[in-house]
Formats: structure tokens, sequence, C-alpha cells
């Protein structure tokens, strides 16, 4: 779980916006998270294929917790 304000302790998926097995590019807006004061778009932090997603939609989960992998095309 990506920290996305300094007070964060935790944060919940709300939306994917990228199915796996979908390109992702850096910048570019992977899922909806909803922190302690507000909803945020969480940003892509690397080029690739969302290969696999760790936490499900409504899942909360501490800071630093991985939340999904991204990837090469192909990679299972």
């Amino acid at each position: 779980m990506p920290r996305l304000s300094d007070s964060m302790e935790e944060g919940t998926v709300l939306k994917w916006l990228v199915e796996v097995g979908g390109e992702v590019k850096r910048g570019a807006p992977l899922a909806e998270i909803e922190t302690d004061k507000a909803n945020m778009t969480y940003e892509s932090d690397a080029d690739g294929v969302l290969v696999e997603v760790l936490a499900e939609e409504g899942q909360t989960l501490p800071v630093g917790e991985v939340i999904a992998r991204i990837g090469e095309q192909g990679e299972a």
C-alpha cells in the first residue's frame, strides 16, 4: 500500500482502474484508494503489464504492503 499522505497508516482499495493483463504506463492511474482523509488515485510507478492484483477491492492494508505486481507481458 503506497503512502499517499504524511499521516496515512493504512488504505482501502476502492477500485482497480486496470485489469490484470492490462498495460500500464508510469504515472497512469492504477487504482482508487481511500485514506483516513480522502479518496485518492494511485498512479503506477512503472511501465509494464499488471501481472497480479494482491489486494482486492474493499480490502484495507497497512502502508508498505504489496497491493499488485507489474511485470512484462507473459509473466505469471
